[in-house]
């Protein structure tokens, strides 16, 4: 039996890796989250901030490419999200 396998273009590649990383991320976040070993959770977590790594490069490339536009928020959005978790971190 011949498999044919889809040939890929770079932006499908890296919209893929993406995904998967995204998905890593959340899966390692969960597990570290309800870890009963404090070693085992340690590792996680340099795992998670590995992850998040690649995560940030793949972004980053894909954006540089074009492949992933983002716009600038106004100057007024970024004051009010930083008063808010301002007043939700004096709340706790």
């Amino acid at each position: 039996m011949k498999i044919d396998f889809q040939q890929f273009d770079d932006q499908q590649m890296l919209t893929d890796t993406l995904s998967a990383q995204k998905f890593l991320t959340g899966t390692y976040n969960d597990c570290a989250n309800e870890c009963a070993s404090p070693k085992l959770r340690d590792e996680l977590m340099s795992i998670l901030a590995e992850e998040h790594q690649i995560e940030a490069e793949v972004f980053a490339e894909m954006s540089k490419r074009g492949w992933y536009p983002t716009q600038q928020a106004p100057q007024e959005q970024i004051q009010q999200a930083k008063q808010k978790f301002s007043n939700l971190l004096s709340q706790l």
